[in-house]
């Protein structure tokens, strides 16, 4: 196919040149109707580019064909069957992806560091999640995506599952052995679905982690906006094989799509992967080589270590490891990784990605630099030079993973829906939580609708919250009190 080609760019240039009057939405009319105090913020050709999908960018029967194409070219471009492209972001798309293999009350084997977008899924459906625990680092307080091993004991636990769902890599950058599960899935005829939303880029590179479709994954979704050049909101999901039909993928999108998608995540989307065909091998030469020097750079700082391959793969861990992650442990200095954030975030300007109890992280990609590579180092640096300023930190109390694993109960969908209460969180340990409970980033809920809550877990979050943790999905995100189902 030709890869120099971008269907989306090439219609928006043509509606253009063409002229095209619309009375359609958008209501601004091409910016004619913004306020000048927006335009002057956003710029006018984000309102000059906001056009209509149908009856804009393409006729009102899409007789030119103008997502297709660029959908077909995405999928030739990583070496799917089928592209789908989304503008409701990766959350959206792993629903879909979630509701084309089960149905509700039927079976789906989960990993239980799965995201709060896949718990999303499961209340919406009804889906009965089997919950597939991942791989504890008991030393750094840690998980690591389920190995194969643990799905094939799930399967021969309820050979009735429709399929399963694993989450690599995770936003520590840790990645599954997917040839592996895949493997194990096909064996017991059931697809394997993959949460890839921090893998855009393994397609690109043969130095990156392998990405699901090369692994034998039967769908896979990605966030392209997360490390590749899309917009915000923007993602894909790649199918292959013959255990999904495209037809049931693209209605269950339908489904719970938007149907006035952003023809600027589109446009952005088709030309990602066109900068990413033509591209893409130097451009990750380049970021591997910078984080290859960034990482020696951070490792000479004192009280800091850069996690890798050494401290995150082998036996009982992850399979294999992201690079572009720069995962900081900063716990020697005494202090957490909320903190440190902060911190930079303050003094420096500096946004860092994910932080937890002990860690903060940087998240490289190939549009990074010797510049912004220097900004980093600079700030942990004086990090360092200032840490008195951050010490002592709260204690986090960490529960170890058989405290950390809550038992499921009601399904998530019941649960969810069910009669509540409002209870102080002292009094919530032994209730079935009625909502999710999640430190973000990086979004994974440390209790589920459905699953009876304990003391640890509740200290854990409690702890976290006075130490800088994040819960905002929580009703009360101070977590004073929590959603439970009502006691008769």
């Amino acid at each position: 196919m030709d890869h120099s080609s971008a269907p989306v760019l090439e219609a928006l240039v043509a509606y253009h040149e063409e002229g095209q009057l619309a009375f359609t939405p958008p209501g601004h009319k091409q910016g004619l109707g913004a306020d000048p105090r927006i335009r002057a913020v956003l710029g006018d050709d984000v309102f000059r580019s906001d056009v209509l999908a149908i009856s804009g960018l393409d006729d009102r029967t899409s007789s030119k064909g103008v997502l297709a194409k660029a959908q077909a070219l995405m999928a030739d471009a990583v070496g799917a069957q089928h592209t789908f492209f989304s503008t409701c972001g990766s959350s959206l798309s792993v629903k879909a992806a979630m509701l084309s293999v089960a149905r509700p009350h039927e079976k789906l084997l989960v990993g239980r560091d799965a995201h709060k977008s896949v718990v999303s899924g499961l209340v919406l459906a009804g889906i009965v999640p089997v919950w597939v625990d991942p791989q504890w680092d008991a030393e750094r307080h840690l998980a690591h995506p389920p190995n194969a091993d643990a799905f094939r004991a799930a399967l021969r636990e309820h050979p009735d599952a429709r399929g399963a769902l694993v989450t690599t890599p995770t936003p520590y950058g840790t990645c599954s052995d997917l040839a592996a599960i895949a493997a194990t899935c096909h064996e017991h005829g059931v697809p394997l679905v993959v949460d890839e939303a921090w893998g855009a880029h393994l397609p690109f590179h043969p130095d990156l982690p392998t990405w699901a479709m090369d692994a034998g994954a039967d769908v896979c979704v990605t966030s392209v906006h997360k490390m590749g050049s899309g917009l915000e909101q923007g993602s894909v999901f790649h199918l292959q094989g013959d255990l999904i039909e495209p037809e049931v993928l693209k209605s269950r999108e339908d489904l719970l799509g938007t149907t006035s998608p952003s023809v600027l995540v589109y446009a952005a989307l088709d030309g990602w992967r066109r900068q990413m065909v033509e591209h893409g091998r130097a451009l990750y030469d380049d970021a591997l080589s910078l984080a290859s020097t960034l990482r020696e750079r951070i490792e000479k700082i004192d009280g800091v270590h850069v996690h890798g391959r050494d401290d995150f793969c082998g036996p009982g861990r992850a399979a294999d490891f992201d690079p572009l992650q720069l995962i900081v442990d900063v716990s020697p200095l005494g202090t957490t990784g909320y903190r440190v954030a902060d911190w930079i975030r303050g003094h420096h300007r500096i946004n860092l990605h994910l932080s937890d109890h002990r860690r903060t992280s940087a998240q490289l990609t190939h549009a990074d630099d010797a510049d912004s590579a220097q900004a980093l180092v600079t700030a942990l640096r004086d990090v360092v030079e200032h840490v008195d300023d951050l010490r002592p930190a709260a204690r986090v109390e960490v529960p170890d993973p058989t405290s950390l694993r809550l038992e499921q109960v009601m399904l998530p969908r019941d649960a969810f829906f069910g009669t509540v209460e409002q209870v102080p969180w002292q009094k919530a340990a032994g209730r079935v939580s009625a909502e999710m409970l999640t430190p973000y980033p990086p979004g994974i809920p440390a209790a589920l609708p459905g699953e009876r809550l304990n003391a640890e877990v509740l200290h854990y979050l409690r702890s976290g919250v006075e130490a800088g943790m994040v819960v905002p999905d929580a009703a009360d995100t101070q977590v004073r009190t929590v959603r439970v189902i009502a006691e008769s």
